[in-house]
């Protein structure tokens, strides 16, 4: 970026990150070679050089919503937790809760990933190489079994979500964020299969014993940085939507997103390349890697089509309201349908 495109972007105000940073001992001089990083998040990430060090800064979106700060408070809270163990993610420098050096952000600087993400690129040998991409996905497995693996209390997460009625929350959760929708006028209602059937289903068919762990909250393929090194995940990323829960929930996410593997949002890239594992053997090396039951996981499964569906849905609502783009909802409309059907087959096999 050149010093005009900074004056007129999200970053305005990173002579005042150099200060701060100065305070901190990290560097000296200016901050050289600032680039905006594009992702699928609206949160701001600028990668920059300072001493010879890399950074990568991260804040909330260019106009802050009224939870902004506190998504990104809890990303660098949780950031620093995963420091005290080996769950691959990009590590935390420093935070800063002190929202007038940016502009009304707080942000945090991390070290940058020697990555990839599927959803943009699939390089050598990965592209190629069957046995890598076989290699790929159970690496991919193998984060998410040491993610659920954490001592969340251990690490200084204990006061971090509500584990205590979390699954018992969830149906009604999502049942009125869909209820939600009806108040647009243009919105007829879901046209996606029986949901309060598998709302019931699910309400009758919750496991009665759990254990509470770190769960990611979007677990896909397309949220991990691959290394480029070896068939192995670099880093997990995107953290907006991390609590204490079921870690169990991500497995099922795992699942229920392979029913949209043509798609490049959710790691459609290296569906297409094929070579895969199975669902059938992924779930097998999870359960190599962790000690929690799998026995009730198609419940799981259904819970992942269930709240992804209705997520992917509200843009399909905005879309008809004229606030998204018509044919980007059509299409997460048409997702939504495929998640509900996943959800059917496994209630009615």
């Amino acid at each position: 970026m050149t010093p005009n495109e900074l004056a007129n972007s999200p970053m305005t105000g990173l002579d005042r990150v150099a200060d701060w940073m100065s305070g901190l001992g990290l560097g000296a001089g200016p901050l050289q070679d600032a680039t905006r990083l594009r992702g699928g998040t609206q949160n701001v990430m600028v990668r920059f050089r300072r001493d010879g060090r890399d950074y990568v800064l991260r804040r909330g979106p260019e106009h802050l919503r009224p939870r902004s700060n506190d998504v990104i408070r809890r990303e660098f809270r949780l950031l620093e937790a995963l420091g005290r163990t080996t769950v691959p993610h990009a590590r935390l420098i420093a935070a800063c809760s002190d929202e007038s050096v940016l502009g009304g952000a707080v942000f945090y600087l991390m070290e940058p990933v020697d990555g990839f993400n599927v959803a943009v690129e699939l390089p050598e040998p990965h592209r190629t190489d069957p046995a890598v991409r076989k290699q790929m996905a159970y690496g991919f497995v193998d984060a998410l079994a040491l993610l659920g693996g954490v001592d969340h209390q251990a690490v200084g997460l204990g006061d971090f979500g509500r584990p205590d009625g979390f699954l018992e929350r969830q149906v009604g959760r999502w049942l009125a964020e869909l209820a939600t929708y009806d108040e647009v006028a243009e919105y007829p209602g879901p046209a996606f299969g029986p949901v309060e059937d598998v709302a019931r289903w699910l309400e009758r068919h919750r496991p009665r014993q759990w254990r509470p762990g770190i769960l990611h909250g979007d677990y896909h393929l397309s949220n991990v940085m691959f290394s480029r090194t070896a068939p192995e995940v670099a880093a997990i990323v995107d953290w907006e939507m991390c609590t204490i829960g079921d870690p169990l929930l991500d497995l099922g996410w795992v699942l229920a997103t392979r029913q949209l593997s043509d798609v490049p949002e959710f790691g459609g890239l290296l569906f297409a390349a094929g070579g895969l594992p199975s669902g059938d053997q992924l779930v097998e090396r999870y359960a190599r890697r962790s000690d929690r039951s799998l026995e009730e996981l198609d419940w799981y499964v259904v819970l992942a089509c269930f709240k992804l569906g209705i997520l992917l849905e509200g843009t399909w609502v905005r879309a008809l309201a004229g606030r998204a783009p018509y044919e980007t909802g059509a299409r997460l409309h048409a997702w939504t349908g495929r998640l509900f059907e996943h959800a059917q087959s496994l209630i009615d096999p």
